[in-house]
């Protein structure tokens, strides 16, 4: 054999050599892949029969609920470090975290009932998130929880009931609030219109409403993030619970209200969150189910 078929053989040779291996290799990798393992755990409850986590943030603060031993109620809970805090109450025998809060400067925000009656016997947007039988009767208002404490939001002028949701880490706060009108475009029990809100926190801390799609009276902010961008539904009153209230998505920024549109539904359309990049996820109506049956992401 001569020297340049040899070298020509031992060439091909590597080739197929090194072919195999990459093959062997990719084949490795793809079942490593396929073999990844995650860990799931059981977080502790406050004693009850049921606990839902709604958040996280970048430290791996779980918040959301855990129902109390007797089951007749539910209280925020947060787990951290492998142990659950129970966050308390207003006064009230309910209080949750239901929406993805990403604050990791130590804020935790949701939603409590406190000790009061409700005067106008309304639901409020928090009945869907507390089981019965203490769901209803009382005024609602949304918390800030921070350095062991929990502390409600001030409403808009003559409104009873708030609702907060998200926190960024420039001590911002979003949620909804009623104000003073008697509108008769809520769905009884609901009486009192409400406002999409950010609160900038205190000592004290202020209550700011946000505008609305021109036309529409009723509102909710839902998330922040970091560059104060915030994402919301605007409507009417209906239920204070979705469907006519979130007729439009919407983004505030800088002062101003856009409808970041649909999937062809007027109802149900709600974004649930927002991403340092202004990237935005949530869910649409559907056009032939108005209440809510089938949603899209």
């Amino acid at each position: 054999m001569t020297t340049q078929k040899q070298i020509s053989y031992m060439l091909l040779t590597v080739l197929i050599a090194a072919s195999c291996c990459g093959a062997a290799l990719a084949q490795t990798q793809a079942q490593a892949k396929a073999k990844s393992q995650y860990h799931v755990s059981n977080l502790d409850t406050l004693g009850g029969t049921s606990s839902g986590g709604n958040s996280i943030n970048d430290q791996s603060w779980v918040a959301g609920y855990s129902r109390l031993p007797d089951n007749q109620s539910r209280h925020a809970a947060l787990w951290r470090n492998g142990s659950i805090l129970d966050l308390g109450t207003l006064g009230g025998p309910n209080s949750s975290v239901t929406w993805n809060v990403k604050n990791t400067e130590g804020i935790i925000v949701g939603i409590s009932q406190t000790a009061a009656p409700d005067p106008l016997g309304e639901a409020w947007s928090s009945a869907a998130f507390y089981g019965p039988p203490y769901n209803v009767g009382f005024i609602n208002l949304g918390f800030v929880w921070e350095q062991g404490q929990m502390r409600g939001l001030p409403t808009f002028a003559g409104g009873n009931n708030g609702f907060a949701t998200g926190a960024n880490n420039l001590d911002q706060v979003v949620g909804w609030a009623e104000n003073d009108v008697h509108d008769p475009a809520c769905v009884s029990p609901q009486v009192l219109q409400f406002r999409p809100a950010m609160w900038g926190l205190g000592p004290p801390d202020q209550i700011n409403e946000l505008p609305l799609i021109p036309g529409d009276t009723s509102g909710a902010a839902t998330a922040i993030n970091d560059n104060g961008q915030i994402v919301g539904i605007s409507g009417i009153c209906d239920q204070a619970v979705g469907r006519h209230t979130a007729r439009h998505a919407v983004l505030w920024e800088n002062g101003g209200v856009t409808d970041i549109g649909n999937l062809g539904a007027n109802w149900w359309n709600t974004p649930t969150a927002i991403n340092q990049h202004g990237d935005v996820v949530g869910f649409d109506g559907d056009p032939a189910f108005v209440e809510g049956d089938i949603l899209h992401a």
